[in-house]
């Protein structure tokens, strides 16, 4: 029986297939696996080149619209970050639905011609006389629109994989994700095109094939959702918050915050890959769910340690007030000292944490050392929470086309990519970062609740049909 689980797993089954068939009878030949990797290897570098665009700009996004817009404010930042999610949201249904009913090449061309009008638009957004934030408004949600395309490459790669490689090729699309945040930074200033139904089919009964829906765990879908909406969450307020919070916290100038930003990032991107490929190891012997739950509270520990504490508060941004609170320097005080160039003097305004946000009068300042610990803690637990999300989604859905489910899923992505900037510059601008990342702890606390009320239920489609044992 054990030897029967095995087979199931490793099965190469692509074609056109009649329903009620018995879809154990189509072997692969070499030619059709070639050709399916081939594919698989050509959406890995889809990935790699759309992550490689977003994160060139995601970090010089606030200092660009103070540039072009002087009354554009960190609240409007949220909302340009979030556009990008929003186009996204709209998209990925619609791209997944498309390629469920024809060749997936027809959106991906599509998507990226849009990505790359979007990507003209934003970078002439400073030319006209005003209104330029709003410009770069709809060119941030134009480029998110494109975006949408990761629906159709998810679940391309989800079905053109058995259960045995699924695991493994979805971590290296997250690893080229990663390595496009690693090159970003740094550069800031179906090959025949037909559709392939899913290579994990598996023999069917006429009841199953008369109702697909049915098949499903919808709660276990349900549940996956909502637990990939927090993971997108947490790491968008994450990126949308850096820029913000070590300026005011660092007196970091805008070129500065873009410089050490990106090299954060960058790390974070090298750290991401590293865990990618560990993975891939370690769910073979622990399994999917377990991964998620230790992801979990890895970034809950990272955002409790990013809490602030102690009796030493930032440098206030008001020209004429010098803060005399931090008698003695401290250790960020010495490595941002290190890290400044002679030309800081002549920066292009006032530093520090504004007069206007009243909560940097009384709340402790977030160390150096705090933010770095928390980021490397956040980049151990996005990553492995990230991957595990959308392989057990893809394998709860089991042997169905996957274009609207991975759209929806996508969807929920850039839900999260939307509220997660907007939430935490609301709640960062108006209350600080006490209250922003408390709130975040708490959210986490849930998440990991509903991951252990739904834990046995998140299974592959086969081991709970009985095809394949757990």
């Amino acid at each position: 029986m054990a030897s029967l689980g095995i087979e199931a797993e490793q099965e190469p089954l692509l074609g056109d297939h009649t329903p009620g068939s018995r879809e154990g009878d189509i072997i692969e030949t070499e030619e059709h696996y070639k050709s399916r990797w081939r594919s698989i290897r050509i959406l890995y570098l889809t990935m790699f080149l759309s992550s490689v665009g977003f994160s060139i700009v995601i970090m010089s996004i606030w200092p660009y619209l103070q540039k072009i817009d002087e009354t554009a404010d960190a609240s409007f930042l949220g909302w340009v970050i979030a556009s990008f999610s929003l186009g996204q949201m709209v998209a990925s249904p619609i791209f997944g639905l498309w390629s469920n009913y024809r060749p997936r090449k027809e959106p991906l061309i599509v998507s990226i011609f849009i990505s790359v009008a979007a990507n003209c638009l934003y970078a002439y957004v400073h030319l006209p006389a005003s209104h330029n934030k709003y410009y770069m408004l709809v060119a941030r949600g134009l480029v998110g629109f494109g975006a949408g395309n990761v629906a159709v490459v998810r679940s391309y790669i989800a079905g053109a994989t058995s259960l045995q490689e699924r695991t493994g090729s979805m971590a290296n699309t997250s690893a080229c994700q990663a390595l496009g945040f690693i090159l970003g930074p740094e550069h800031r200033v179906d090959d025949s095109g037909r559709q392939c139904k899913s290579i994990n089919f598996e023999e069917a009964s006429p009841d199953e094939v008369q109702d697909p829906q049915g098949n499903i765990d919808q709660v276990a879908v349900a549940s996956t959702n909502v637990l990939f909406f927090v993971v997108l969450f947490i790491f968008a307020l994450f990126e949308t918050i850096v820029t913000p919070l070590t300026m005011d916290m660092y007196a970091w100038t805008r070129e500065q915050a873009v410089l050490y930003g990106g090299i954060i990032l960058a790390a974070l991107g090298v750290e991401a890959v590293i865990i990618f490929m560990g993975i891939k190891l370690l769910s073979k012997k622990i399994g999917e769910r377990a991964i998620l739950l230790g992801g979990l509270i890895v970034v809950w520990v990272g955002f409790f340690i990013l809490l602030p504490w102690g009796n030493q508060f930032p440098k206030i941004q008001w020209q004429d007030l010098r803060n005399n609170s931090i008698p003695n320097a401290t250790f960020g005080e010495i490595i941002i000292t290190l890290w400044k160039s002679p030309r800081d003097d002549h920066n292009e305004g006032p530093t520090g944490c504004p007069i206007e946000q009243a909560w940097c009068l009384y709340t402790p300042m977030i160390h150096l050392a705090q933010f770095l610990t928390s980021a490397v803690l956040i980049g151990i637990g996005y990553p492995s929470c990230n991957v595990m999300s959308y392989t057990l989604y893809s394998k709860i859905l089991g042997p169905k086309p996957q274009g609207v489910y991975m759209g929806w899923l996508t969807a929920s992505g850039s839900a999260a990519r939307i509220l997660g900037p907007v939430f935490i510059s609301q709640v960062y601008t108006s209350w600080g970062p006490r209250w922003a990342f408390s709130l975040v702890c708490g959210l986490v606390v849930l998440t990991i609740t509903l991951l252990g009320v739904v834990y046995r239920r998140l299974i592959a489609f086969s081991v709970r049909r009985g095809r394949i044992p757990e």
